[in-house]
Parts: C-alpha cells; structure tokens; sequence
C-alpha cells in the first residue's frame, strides 16, 4: 500500500488537483492493490490483506484535509472487506499508523522512529489472530479520541497548523 499527503488550503480552489491525486493513490490504489490479490488468495482459501489507514483518518489534521477524509475512507473499505471475506479464510488486517519519521512525516518533531515502529507493528502482526486494527501505543490517542473525550482538543489543537498557510495569521480560526 501507498501513501501521500499534502498540506492544503481548502479556501483555495486550487487544492483540488492535490485533493485529487491523494484520493486516487490513497483509497482507489489501495482498492487496485486488494483487487489484485484477492482472486489469488480466495483461490488459495488463506491468507491476510493488510491496508494502511492513518490515525489521521480517526482525528483529523485540518492542514491535510484530504489525506485524511481518503484514511478514513480506507478504514470503512477495509472492514467492508473484512465483512465481505468472512467465512473464506482471508483476513483482513488494517494497518493504522501515527506520524511516523518517513519522507511524509520528518518535518514532525512527534512521528515515531520508523524503526521503532516497524518493530512494534511486527510484533502485534505475530498475534494469533492477527488483530483487525493493527494500533501501536503512538497512535491509540487517535484512535480512541471521541471515546476518551478528548477529540474536540486535539482537534483544535492540530488546528495550530493551518496557520503555516500562506496569508494566514498566527491563528488557527
């Protein structure tokens, strides 16, 4: 699976080429890797697909607005699939990573080592059975937030970031 990202402004019009491409590379390559393999592994009678939303796609980053309304749109594909495969011996795993420190998130001082993370994930993969929601420690305030009833902070809190837009002020409103 792939990935990309991108700051947008959503006052700007111009943001939808970006918008655009981060739909089809994010939800319709995941789609396109998945059709791929799913003959193959019903045929099989085994296996796991693993997709790979983001934390982003349960707690928003208004600065990337697209990547994560397309994260989100993966986590609702995959448990679509897993539902839809029950019962034929392919599983479906979803991947839900934080920041983590690749191209996409050295800029941010909070993104796991890549490493560490890689570990981590290895480690809950080995459970038998692998977990629907693969959730390393980095990413569970995110996944939990409107549970835990800290959503609307967070929010307003990533929410800092816009002001890193062109013609923006030093608030987020």
């Amino acid at each position: 699976m792939s990935g990309i990202g991108v700051p947008e402004d959503l006052r700007d019009p111009a943001h939808f080429v970006d918008a655009e491409r981060t739909i089809d590379v994010n939800v319709l390559g995941t789609i396109r890797v998945v059709d791929a393999f799913t003959p193959h592994l019903l045929a099989r009678g085994s296996g796991t697909i693993v997709t790979v939303s983001s934390g982003i796609g349960f707690l928003p980053f208004p600065l990337m607005a697209s990547y994560g309304a397309s994260k989100a749109a993966v986590h609702a594909y995959s448990e679509a699939l897993r539902a839809q495969l029950a019962g034929t011996g392919v599983d479906v795993a979803e991947l839900v990573p934080p920041a983590v420190a690749t191209s996409m998130g050295t800029s941010n001082p909070n993104a796991l080592d890549l490493g560490a993370f890689g570990a981590e994930v290895m480690t809950l993969l080995a459970q038998d059975p692998t977990p629907h929601e693969v959730l390393v420690q980095g990413v569970l305030m995110h996944r939990w937030a409107e549970r835990d009833g800290t959503y609307d902070d967070l929010v307003a809190q990533r929410s800092r970031a816009l002001a890193t837009l062109p013609g923006r002020s030093g608030t987020a409103a």
